[in-house]
């Protein structure tokens, strides 16, 4: 029996298989629109053998995925046959998809039903590139795999318990009693995974332990987490708050706003066009929203690149500063996520000028760094951890635990 963990994005589908009983990834996949609105591509790797790779003509998402899932089952019932000798069918015992946001209706890890359906349906104009599409996977799920169990995993879950006092916009309180609007916090499972991985590697307890996890690619975020609970997230009531990103603006004068909607004509449809896919790197660089290609330009004496790049790492340490103030010292720093794992010059931009912290990074660890490891010096009182986030495992993992709690309620009745 296996586990498949679904991972919508707007223009991206990420599949992967794991075993129920270890938890073992045995197959990924990715289906990747690549800019078309009516084909697909669709990649599995499975272990120990060599990629497969087909295209899919799809009218839309949710057939494309179908497909893409009627594929995958196809392909496993394949591999199995020539690993075992005998035909297998491949069976998932429960589905886990990553969704956005769940209000703070949703707080953990929960079968997906119609009830909580509609809770998503809710806040869909909120995250309107990732919210569609994580309904529309659950969608084509029932559609290919009617009998198996949905469980999801919220963002927004992570976040549940931070404060007022870090959740309220000092707004009118009526905008949070009557309308909600409050911080809710988004890359919740890849900074949960990371929390859990960090104190692993730093061989201490979540207890008493003090973390600012960074989480940084084509969307960023930076968490602080004490004694495992998330006290802050960058992003707020919409995954547009918080840092500068591939092409949304982050945090903003809201007067900005007011003048060019006033005074300069634009309209509302206009500027959020403009925030959400013409800002952050791609705005300011003229170059690209993708890190690599702005590096790449920098270092070809391209100004604007390196000026996005030097506003991006300014952002990023400015806010690591505060959120370590927040808890009241720091002992680790994580980096995650595509930019976070992959870039040698933010990780060391980012922790220049952080000693102030006791923050020492090793520039040689750094240079060689590969998840996961650390890449302070012996002697830095804070840690600098890179990891590989494995947002796909922890789905796994509670997943399975939500169908294995589900099964001994049953027994017990």
């Amino acid at each position: 029996m296996s586990i498949l963990v679904v991972n919508a994005g707007s223009s991206t589908v990420k599949l992967g298989v794991f075993d129920f009983e270890t938890l073992e990834c045995t197959a990924r996949g990715l289906l990747d629109w690549a800019g078309s609105k009516s084909q697909a591509t669709l990649t599995l790797w499975p272990q120990k053998t060599e990629p497969v790779r087909r295209q899919i003509e799809a009218p839309n998402y949710r057939v494309a995925v179908v497909k893409a899932l009627e594929m995958l089952q196809e392909c496993l019932g394949l591999w199995e046959d020539s690993q075992c000798g005998q035909a297998s069918a491949a069976r998932f015992r429960v589905v886990g998809h990553r969704l956005i946001h769940g209000g703070e209706e949703i707080r953990r890890p929960v079968l997906i039903d119609e009830r909580i359906k509609e809770v998503i349906r809710r806040y869909r104009h909120l995250a309107p590139l990732h919210i569609p599409a994580g309904l529309e996977a659950v969608s084509a799920v029932e559609a290919a795999l009617p009998a198996v169990p949905q469980v999801g995993l919220f963002d927004t879950a992570f976040f549940a318990d931070i404060p007022p006092a870090a959740f309220l916009y000092p707004v009118p309180y009526e905008w949070y009693t009557h309308w909600g609007i409050r911080r809710f916090g988004f890359h919740g499972t890849s900074h949960a995974y990371c929390t859990e991985r960090a104190a692993e590697m730093l061989a201490r307890p979540l207890v008493g332990l003090r973390l600012v996890i960074c989480h940084l690619g084509q969307g960023s975020s930076a968490t602080a987490v004490r004694d495992g609970v998330a006290i802050t997230n960058t992003m707020g009531f919409t995954p547009l708050e918080g840092f500068m990103m591939g092409t949304r603006s982050g945090t903003v004068d809201p007067g900005i706003l007011l003048h060019v909607l006033r005074d300069k004509g634009l309209s509302v449809a206009e500027l959020d066009e403009i925030l959400h896919h013409r800002s952050g790197l791609l705005g300011i660089s003229g170059v690209s929203s993708d890190f690599r290609q702005v590096e790449a330009a920098a270092r070809q004496g391209h100004a604007r690149a390196q000026l996005a790049l030097d506003m991006y790492a300014y952002r990023v340490r400015a806010m690591v500063g505060a959120l370590a103030v927040t808890l009241g010292g720091l002992d680790a720093l994580v980096f995650t996520g595509g930019i976070g794992e992959n870039s040698v010059w933010l990780r060391g931009e980012v922790c220049r000028g952080l000693e102030c912290l006791g923050l020492h990074l090793d520039g040689s660890r750094n240079a060689s760094a590969a998840p996961d490891t650390d890449i302070a010096t012996a002697e830095s009182p804070v840690r600098v951890l890179v990891i590989h986030t494995r947002e796909d495992y922890l789905i796994a993992r509670e997943a399975r635990r939500v169908v294995q709690q589900q099964a001994g309620q049953l027994s017990a009745s």
